[in-house]
């Protein structure tokens, strides 16, 4: 079964039609395992989800924080509260704006984006390594190398 009603859009073949959907529902739960590594019941999803935004881009303000995630400011601001209290983000003005400060990583918070990023690195390399033999391996890096492609403009 395909992802359309009926047969794929015109100049689709069903191959690609299967791969498209196959690869978005594999990928999808590996994501989702991936995130399950390195839970935290201390934070929320939307909590790491910020902090990881942070890291990411460095400096920002709250808003442009809201917008990145695709939030409400105010749903922001209250993720960002949390994360203060944990003391993984700090606040300071920005020099830019007076009326705006600028949210950046603690120590602690630069230390648990990069823990959370260790831990998942080392589960999908064990997964591979206990999972696979060394020709599947080989293959899985084939494989990446031609979804390289995908993400090329």
């Amino acid at each position: 079964m395909n992802a359309w009603a009926t047969d794929p859009p015109e100049g689709i073949t069903d191959s690609a039609a299967r791969a498209a959907r196959d690869l978005r529902v594999v990928f999808s739960r590996l994501r989702r395992r991936i995130r399950e590594v390195a839970e935290d019941e201390e934070l929320t999803p939307p909590q790491v989800s910020a902090l990881t935004l942070v890291a990411k881009h460095g400096a920002a303000t709250a808003s442009a924080l809201a917008t990145a995630e695709g939030v409400r400011p105010q749903s922001m601001a209250t993720t960002l509260a949390a994360l203060d209290r944990h003391g993984l983000i700090r606040r300071s003005p920005d020099p830019d704006d007076g009326r705006s400060r600028l949210v950046t990583l603690t120590d602690a918070g630069r230390s648990r984006v990069e823990g959370d990023r260790q831990a998942r690195e080392e589960w999908l390399a064990r997964a591979l390594q206990d999972r696979y033999t060394e020709d599947e391996r080989r293959k899985v890096l084939d494989g990446l190398a031609l979804l390289e492609r995908l993400t090329q403009p």
